[in-house]
């Protein structure tokens, strides 16, 4: 992996897994209500979400779901690849406060097309509250191309560690 683009294909393997963790606060909810456009007072009317079966505000299900994008986007396999697919099961509401840990495992490779299938899981105390699997296109060594100002920073950077 390097710092522009995550993991290539040939360098995955099966079992390989990668987290990410983030407590939810009041603000995030809010924000994610403004960037989405979902205002559904289950979360952000305490008063309406006390009469509900959750007994209290809840985070957005698709809030606590973009932690497994920040995963896959970042860690594994990082950088370059191409979300294609996810399903997703909603198991138990995140609230505010609650961190929410994210976590990939890589359960299939597909040779032939350069596709990956991972589990996705995300806890909040070793609950699950999202389950679900996602496919994504990772970029194999030979299909990168190195734009002029990567290879004039490689070149530079080859002579500096030549010195």
């Amino acid at each position: 992996m390097d710092e522009k683009h995550g993991y290539y294909f040939e360098d995955l393997s099966i079992g390989m897994t990668s987290i990410y963790a983030k407590t939810v606060t009041d603000a995030d909810i809010v924000m994610f209500a403004g960037i989405s456009g979902d205002t559904n007072p289950v979360h952000l009317d305490a008063h309406f979400a006390d009469q509900t079966a959750f007994k209290g505000r809840i985070a957005h299900g698709m809030l606590s779901a973009s932690f497994i994008s920040t995963v896959l986007g970042t860690r594994l396999p990082g950088p370059g690849c191409i979300y294609l697919s996810q399903s997703l099961k909603f198991r138990a509401p995140v609230k505010s406060g609650d961190t929410v840990t994210a976590r990939v495992t890589i359960r299939d490779i597909v040779a032939e097309k350069a596709r990956i299938v991972v589990d996705t899981v995300c806890t909040v105390d070793e609950q699950v509250v999202i389950d679900g699997e996602a496919m994504l296109m990772v970029s194999r060594r030979a299909d990168r191309k190195v734009q002029p100002a990567d290879a004039a920073v490689n070149g530079a950077a080859q002579v500096s560690a030549g010195r």
